[in-house]
């Protein structure tokens, strides 16, 4: 008798910073699985300067989490879609319990198959990583001043535009965003084990991002 492969997905927690958006890039072109990035998702509602992007622009400069019916109302549209139905990398959700308790709902329905990544990184390291950033104004490339330094200074290799830090980069938000992160999404690590979810911890500092990503698919397709 033919059996259907259950659809995979693979959900990369950590703090803010871990290196979750370096790593589903990287999995995405090894694995050929969606990436799914709720900041990306909300970044663009933000330039778009939508009546939900004022929402959560408000909320992204303070550090503070955006609703979870906004983003669950964002993800559960974007899982449906074509390119999700071999697999997908969710990248920055879920990040409250209720968010967690609807995912686990939604991929029990759809009979997904989920494999928690937690990314775990020193938070001074962090901070480190998360204030040398800057983001060009203009194509959104990233830079880091410490290891990825732009030819020109303060200015983007590919288009010229300007680099900015953004305002949630700054080192008084990321302690911020941390400290969040410590309250309202570290115990969502706690209900996915609970609902009977695999989850392997890896050193997000140890080796480069290439390094670590050869692990994750290690762990994943051996």
């Amino acid at each position: 008798m033919e059996t259907t492969q259950p659809r995979r997905c693979l959900i990369l927690f950590g703090a803010p910073g871990s290196g979750k958006g370096t790593q589903a890039k990287l999995l995405k072109g090894l694995l050929g699985w969606a990436h799914i990035s709720t900041g990306d998702m909300l970044r663009e509602h933000v330039a778009a300067k939508t009546e939900l992007g004022l929402r959560i622009d408000s909320a992204m400069k303070s550090g503070s989490l955006i609703p979870d019916e906004v983003v669950n109302m964002l993800v559960d549209e974007r899982i449906r879609r074509e390119d999700c139905q071999e697999g997908f990398i969710l990248d920055g959700y879920p990040r409250t319990v209720p968010q967690a308790d609807l995912l686990v709902r939604t991929m029990r329905a759809s009979g997904i198959a989920p494999v928690v990544v937690h990314l775990k990184v020193d938070y001074n390291i962090i901070v480190a990583r998360l204030a040398s950033r800057r983001l060009c104004s203009q194509c959104g490339q990233l830079y880091s001043v410490a290891s990825n330094a732009p030819i020109v200074t303060e200015s983007c290799d590919y288009c010229g535009g300007k680099l900015i830090t953004r305002e949630d980069d700054k080192p008084e938000v990321i302690w911020k965003r941390l400290e969040t992160y410590d309250n309202q999404t570290f115990p969502v690590l706690y209900f996915l084990l609970g609902a009977g979810y695999p989850s392997h911890d890896f050193d997000g500092s140890d080796g480069s991002p290439q390094v670590i990503a050869g692990r994750i698919v290690q762990l994943l397709l051996g």
